[in-house]
C-alpha cells in the first residue's frame, strides 16, 4: 500500500501521539521512523525514568516556554496532564506526582510508557515502517502530496547504476512532521526535519543545545568532579547582571557544571555564550541563611572549636570535597586555629559561601543536550492545528519546533499535546480532501 490518509514522519513522543490520534480518528496513518524501532529517546528520558509531564496550570506551564509559550496554549489546553495522566492509565501505565508536580510512570519505568504507545498505535491500526528515512515530501500544486522515502533496511546500501539512494513514494494529502531535535543524535533525533522544513520554504530559528551541562574555565571543577550539591540556588550572571537564577540540585562534571538547576539555566548561558558575552555562574551554598544569620553561626563555629584548625571547623559547614576549594578560594590557612581568625578572613568565608563564583566558558555539544532550542518559526504554523501556514497538508509537532522549557516535565508534555492536536486535526483534513 502506497496511499494513506495520514502519514507521521518520526517515531518519537510526538509522533507516536500523532499517529495514534490520527487513526483513532479514522485515517488510515503510516507511521516512518528512520531507526530500527520507535521512541529510542523517549527509552532514555528522565534517566529512564521518563517525567512524562508536570501537573502546573496552564498559566504557569505556558511561562516555562517564554515568549512562545502562549503558542502551546490551544494544544496543552485540548490534551492537558490530565488528559495524559488518564490516557496513559487507560493503558496499564498509572502514574505519580513528585516534587514540583513532576509526573511519572509509577513504575519510574520509560519502557513502560513505550510500550503502551507502541501497542497504542497497533491497536489502532497504524502501519509502522522503520529503517526508513525520508528523503523529502513530494508537493503538487504546493500542496502536500506525500513524502519520499529511503529504505535503509538493507544495510544503507541500497543504490542503483548511479550510486544514488533508490526512493519510494508514500502519498497522502496530509504529513505530520514530527522527527525532534538535534540532541541526543545516537536516538535518531540528528535534525532532519529542520532540513525538510526549511525546504518547504520554513524559517528555522537558530538550532542549539538546551538543557546542557556547561563548561567553566575554572581550576575547582575538574577538582570537584562527582560532588553532588542539594538545596542550593544558582544565580547566571551575564556581564555580571543577574538574568535569572534557581534552586535545587547541581553536579560538578570533568569540563564543568551539570544537574537539574545548572540545566534549567543553561538556555540563557548558550544564548549569551553565542553572543560573545561574559557569563558567570554564583552558587548560594547556604542560600537558608542570610549574611547576618551566617556571619553569626560562622562567629560560634570559631569560637566554640577556637582550638580546631580551619580545615576542621569547615567540615561543619561544607561537604570534605567542597573544603579544600574553599581554602584556596578564601585564602585562609588551612592549619590555623578557628580563634585565630581574624574579621577580615570570616568576611571572606562568608561572602564565599554566598557567592561561590564559576566563569562559564562553554556548554556541551547536542550529544549530551537532553532538548534543543531553536527551530520551525511558530509564528509559521497555526496554534489551533498545528497546521503549517505555508504549505497546506503539512502538520508540525514536537522538538522541533521552537518551544523548549526547563526540566521538569514540560517540554515531553508538550510533545505529547502537540503530537495528540496535530494526529487529529490532520485526520480531519485528510477527510476533508477525500469529501472534496
Amino acid at each position: 500500500m502506497t496511499k494513506y490518509d495520514v502519514v507521521v514522519i518520526g517515531g518519537g513522543a510526538a509522533g507516536l501521539m500523532a499517529a495514534g490520534q490520527a487513526a483513532e480518528s479514522g485515517a488510515r496513518t503510516l507511521l516512518i521512523e528512520k531507526m530500527h524501532k520507535p521512541g529510542r529517546k523517549l527509552y532514555i528520558t528522565g534517566k529512564g525514568r521518563c517525567n512524562l509531564a508536570n501537573q502546573a496550570p496552564l498559566k504557569e506551564f505556558v511561562e516555562q516556554f517564554g515568549s512562545n509559550g502562549r503558542f502551546l496554549r490551544q494544544a496543552v489546553s485540548g490534551f492537558s496532564s490530565e488528559s495524559l495522566v488518564a490516557f496513559f492509565k487507560d493503558k496499564g501505565v498509572p502514574t505519580v506526582i513528585e516534587r514540583g508536580g513532576r509526573i511519572f510512570p509509577a513504575s519510574s519505568k520509560a519502557s513502560d510508557v513505550l510500550d503502551a504507545l507502541v501497542k497504542y498505535i497497533k491497536k489502532q491500526g497504524v502501519t509502522l515502517l522503520c529503517n526508513t528515512e525520508v528523503d523529502s515530501l513530494i508537493l503538487e500544486n504546493n500542496k502536500i502530496n506525500g513524502v519520499s522515502v529511503v529504505d535503509r533496511s538493507a544495510g544503507n546500501k541500497k543504490v542503483n547504476k548511479r550510486d544514488e539512494p533508490l526512493l519510494k513514494n508514500f502519498f497522502s494529502t496530509a504529513v505530520i512532521l514530527a522527527t525532534g531535535g538535534a540532541s541526543y543524535p545516537a536516538t535518531g533525533s540528528t535534525g532532519d526535519g529542520y532540513r525538510i522544513a526549511k525546504e518547504t520554504g520554513h524559517r528555522i530559528i537558530d538550532v542549539r543545545p538546551a538543557l546542557v551541562p556547561l563548561e567553566t574555565d575554572n581550576q575547582y571543577a575538574k577538582k570537584l568532579c562527582g560532588l553532588n550539591l542539594r538545596n542550593i540556588r544558582v544565580k547566571l550572571l551575564v556581564n555580571e547582571k543577574k538574568v535569572t537564577d534557581g534552586f535545587g540540585e547541581m553536579s560538578f562534571i570533568r569540563s564543568g557544571l551539570s544537574g537539574p538547576v545548572v540545566l534549567s539555566l543553561s538556555r540563557k548561558a548558550v544564548d549569551a555564550l553565542m553572543k560573545k558575552e561574559n557569563v558567570d555562574v554564583s552558587i548560594d551554598l547556604k542560600p537558608a541563611l542570610d549574611e547576618n544569620k551566617l556571619d553569626l553561626r560562622i562567629l560560634r563555629d570559631f569560637n566554640n572549636f577556637g582550638k580546631k584548625q580551619f580545615q576542621t571547623i569547615l567540615e561543619k559547614l561544607l561537604p570534605i570535597k567542597l573544603i579544600h576549594t574553599c581554602i584556596l578560594a578564601t585564602g585562609i590557612p588551612a592549619e590555623k586555629n578557628g580563634n585565630q581568625i581574624s574579621v577580615e578572613e570570616r568576611k571572606r568565608l562568608k561572602l564565599w559561601l554566598k557567592d561561590f563564583r564559576l566563569k562559564v566558558t562553554g556548554y556541551r555539544p547536542f550529544e549530551e543536550a537532553i532538548i534543543t532550542a531553536g527551530g520551525v518559526d511558530v509564528g509559521e504554523v497555526d496554534p489551533r492545528s498545528m497546521a503549517s501556514r505555508l504549505k497546506p497538508g503539512l502538520f508540525i509537532a514536537g522538538e522541533i519546533l521552537d518551544v523548549d522549557a526547563k526540566t521538569g516535565g514540560f517540554n515531553l508534555q508538550a510533545a505529547f499535546s502537540t503530537g495528540w492536536l496535530a494526529g487529529r486535526s490532520a485526520a480531519l483534513q485528510s477527510r476533508t480532501c477525500i469529501v472534496e
